[in-house]
């Protein structure tokens, strides 16, 4: 079942919020304009803090297929658009032999025709599905890729068509909804940008978090979560390799529960930093005292806040 676009930026925190999706009224307000104009929104933000997340509210809000492109060095057009089934081809070009076909460009013509196309996540993206809906394109982490394969993509994002020398060009009937994610480990050509509308995706401060939690883990304990958040938002301030992003402290909180804690302490802290921090530098550089002042720093402000 599909649904109709949101009508206004009101319908977009709705429809984000029926998700279980926590979103501020900027990012709603972009990604309705995303919508609405029929353009790529171009989100950029640390890893972590929901951006692919966007992607897979839309497609299940609004009932549409998620066609997702996870990005890597070294994507190329096979992976990414299509590639031949040559194995079958092979098949095929031996069997007409063996009838004893000897019209060479019928061969051709029916070795390259779509029925030994393989369509990977572009080429996806261009088809409607059975009642004539576009799906939800989720280009994950464009910045992995390299710089040859981001002006391939600019045909895409431009005209939505693929050349395809053998067939010709597909285009489609309805553009897709696209959603394209950045972590921003190198930056990404501006011709891809303007073909976008752009949203850096930040942390959220204390109040939004929390929300997040009560969305996400909705067992946690209000005392855990709102500790939780602010030694989350204090480490944010500390000068870290990799800083925790809501992703993080979603997986936190839920270790803690299966920890059956209901507040923190210091010992808890320092055997489950793994969960909150990725590098050990991090670990080792707030286990111990820094982990105790930051909890008392917390445990003060809830005191305070009490």
């Amino acid at each position: 079942m599909t649904y109709t676009l949101p009508s206004d930026v009101d319908a977009v925190v709705e429809m984000l919020r029926g998700g279980n999706y926590v979103a501020d009224r900027s990012l709603s307000t972009a990604l309705f304009l995303a919508l609405k104009l029929g353009r790529p929104l171009f989100l950029e933000g640390e890893a972590g803090v929901g951006k692919t997340e966007i992607g897979k509210v839309l497609s299940e809000s609004l009932g549409r297929r998620l066609i997702r492109l996870q990005c890597y060095e070294g994507l190329d057009v096979a992976s990414a658009v299509y590639e031949w089934n040559y194995s079958m081809q092979m098949i095929d070009i031996r069997i007409a032999e063996a009838s004893g076909q000897s019209d060479r460009q019928r061969i051709e013509d029916d070795i390259f025709s779509e029925k030994f196309l393989i369509k990977r996540p572009l080429l996806q993206a261009l088809e409607t599905d059975e009642i004539g809906e576009p799906p939800v394109l989720l280009i994950d982490e464009l910045d992995r890729t390299d710089e040859p394969f981001e002006a391939f993509l600019l045909e895409v994002l431009s005209d939505f068509q693929v050349t395809i020398p053998e067939i010709g060009t597909v285009s489609a009937e309805k553009p897709p909804i696209v959603i394209i994610t950045s972590n921003r480990t190198r930056e990404i050509h501006d011709a891809i940008k303007r073909r976008c509308f752009y949203f850096w995706v930040d942390y959220p401060n204390a109040q939004r978090e929390l929300e997040i939690l009560k969305v996400k883990v909705p067992d946690a304990p209000a005392k855990l979560s709102r500790q939780v958040v602010d030694f989350v938002q204090h480490l944010r301030n500390r000068d870290l390799f990799k800083l925790p992003g809501v992703a993080e402290t979603i997986d936190w909180t839920n270790a803690l529960i299966q920890l059956d804690r209901i507040d923190l302490d210091p010992e808890t802290v320092n055997s489950s930093l793994g969960v909150l921090l990725k590098y050990q530098d991090d670990i080792e550089k707030i286990q111990g005292s820094e982990a105790a002042q930051i909890l008392e720093e917390v445990k003060a402000g809830t005191a305070a806040g009490a």
